[in-house]
């Protein structure tokens, strides 16, 4: 028996969804800071993951502004309403939440909570680990 593409995999829990980053980001070992983007839409995975290289130890107000913006133009370019937007902060260290990772989400929710269509989660991907610090809603 084959399995079908991942993209036709349905994720309907937050667990389904800390299992898709483990599977996309494996192995989750990283010598640099990135944070990778990808959209569910009606709990299917958009065929798209992009990753942001380079990015900042806590978020700067012009990258969150510039990441509103991404969301917005791939959901218009997508012809897509609400839909939820999945990160992974993908950095070297220990696979533990520091408390940067926790800066990343509260800007996160600052900039994102009222801002974007739909709904957003946040997973840390660390020293062979994937830990999910901001889950999709049930």
């Amino acid at each position: 028996m084959t399995k079908p593409p991942l993209a036709d995999v349905p994720i309907r829990s937050a667990e389904e969804l800390t299992q898709r980053w483990i599977t996309l980001l494996d192995p989750p070992i990283f010598g640099a800071r990135s944070l990778w983007l990808t959209w569910l839409d009606d709990g299917l995975m958009l065929p798209m993951v992009i990753p942001v290289d380079d990015i900042p130890l806590v978020p700067r107000r012009e990258m969150l502004s510039g990441l509103r913006q991404m969301h917005e133009t791939v959901l218009d370019a997508q012809v897509l309403g609400e839909c939820h937007l999945a990160m992974a902060l993908c950095r070297p260290g220990r696979p533990q939440i520091t408390g940067d990772d926790d800066e990343w989400a509260e800007g996160l929710r600052l900039a994102l909570d009222d801002e974007i269509d739909g709904t957003w989660s946040l997973h840390v991907a660390a020293g062979g680990s994937v830990l999910s610090l901001v889950e999709m809603p049930a």
